[in-house]
């Protein structure tokens, strides 16, 4: 069945990228949306939704606010529509829980009649004759197609569980991603032994949030391949790299040039918050009061390779010290991989592949402005631009900027003011325009 609107923008996939872009969007009388997901329901990482878990950046890092703080959609509305915004105050801490987070993204989907759940994308083909990009989408309850039309695409199809590939859930039925924790928490701890592989946030949560198990008998193992658990760099001047200018200068940059900036940047975005690692410390050493032979070890330099089966049903992981350049063996019940996510592209973009730009390595080509299609103005991508616009890319403080540049390409024209520069410090060279430009201003005040 073909519906007879043309919508300005279809996104595909509501995660809160795209939920911030319907709720920049419902305002714009002349900008008609529509999106669609698969999910029954919005839900961002319920295997996550940690009861005392926050988000690692400010509250103002929500779906509206850094582009217009005056939207009815903000996180301080929704506290105030649900009678939360006092309670809010008198916490006095600008980090979101995490599962409160999730609860407003649900206060504003009900909210916009754009976004649609259980719809299934199958297909987009591009219609040369009218210009318009065609949409069959099957709904995942009565299996009725419909095809819709729209003259620009956002994609936000979001990311997937990183695993690696000597993992078989089949073969491994007891390996699981951080992703699916809360979900299986209870059958994890029906097992003696349980360990965790990676070095990030979600590697720390878990581990923390296993540590009272071990006074019930638990024994806790956390493997890190790099030298050490370190904190996520969270220093005002860092922070600025998460300004526009900056992403104005790493997307210039060579792209071999990028790929070794991006390299030497963990502590930047795949960090561990640094009072959680205090926490951590301060835990063990509680635990420790009573217990001097804790059944908790931590190892850093372990590169994980591999896992058998043992005899008994175990699992023998197959690590390698990186620093000793010494290969050794461990042994566990249960393994948590929190090795986190990865980009990948959606299988319905075959009939519009030809209209995509790719670079050498067949990555997207990103446009300074999110667009991956030969014209620049027409294929739109949320959270798949790391390797062209730098580690902020799954930040959710920089949102609703990309949000503001993708509405304001669509429609050309300003509707949301842009920030061009926030920064006090400078990443490049001046060039000499810059440069005779500030030597004026100086000459000027010199001469006051």
């Amino acid at each position: 069945m073909k519906t007879q609107k043309i919508y300005d923008i279809i996104g595909i996939g509501i995660g809160p990228f795209n939920l911030g872009l319907a709720a920049l969007a419902a305002p714009i009388e002349d900008l008609s949306v529509l999106f669609f997901d698969q999910a029954p329901v919005f839900n961002w990482h319920p295997g996550m939704l940690l009861s005392d878990a926050t988000l690692q950046v400010p509250f103002m890092a929500d779906l509206v606010t850094m582009a217009d703080p005056t939207s009815p959609y903000s996180f301080l509305n929704f506290l105030k529509q649900t009678d939360r915004l006092y309670k809010f105050y008198i916490r006095e801490n600008f980090y979101i829980l995490r599962k409160e987070y999730n609860a407003y993204c649900k206060w504003v989907v009900s909210l916009l009649p754009s976004c649609q759940f259980n719809q299934k994308v199958l297909s987009v083909s591009y219609q040369n004759g009218d210009h318009l990009y065609e949409l069959i989408v099957e709904d995942q309850v009565t299996l009725e197609k419909k095809i819709f039309y729209t003259r620009k695409l956002v994609l936000g199809t979001g990311t997937v569980p990183k695993v690696p590939e000597f993992v078989d859930r089949k073969i491994h039925p007891k390996v699981i991603h951080t992703a699916e924790y809360l979900n299986v928490k209870e059958e994890l701890l029906t097992h003696r032994c349980v360990s965790i592989i990676g070095s990030g946030q979600s590697a720390a949560e878990i581990f923390y949030d296993l540590l009272p198990e071990l006074e019930n008998g638990l024994q806790l193992k956390w493997f890190t391949r790099p030298d050490r658990f370190f904190p996520l760099e969270y220093s005002k001047l860092t922070l600025e790299l998460t300004s526009p200018e900056y992403v104005d200068y790493f997307y210039n940059l060579p792209g071999a040039k990028r790929k070794q900036v991006l390299a030497q940047q963990n502590q930047l975005f795949k960090g561990i918050n640094f009072d959680l690692i205090n926490q951590i410390f301060d835990k063990l050493y509680e635990l420790s009061v009573d217990n001097d032979q804790l059944k908790v070890s931590l190892n850093t330099n372990c590169q994980l390779d591999a896992i058998d089966i043992a005899e008994d049903g175990k699992y023998d992981m197959q690590f390698y010290h990186v620093e000793q350049e010494q290969a050794f063996t461990g042994q566990t019940d249960f393994i948590v991989m929190a090795t986190g996510y990865t980009y990948k592209e959606p299988s319905f973009l075959e009939g519009i592949n030809h209209r995509i730009l790719r670079n050498d390595d067949n990555q997207y080509q990103v446009g300074r402005n999110y667009t991956i299609d030969q014209h620049g103005d027409e294929i739109f991508i949320q959270n798949a631009e790391l390797h062209t616009h730098g580690f902020v890319t799954p930040d959710l403080g920089m949102g609703a900027y990309r949000n503001s540049i993708i509405i304001n390409t669509v429609l050309d024209r300003d509707v949301y003011k842009v920030e061009k520069r926030i920064a006090f410090q400078q990443f490049g060279v001046e060039t000499n325009n810059e440069l005779s430009a500030f030597k004026a201003v100086n000459h000027e005040l010199q001469s006051i």
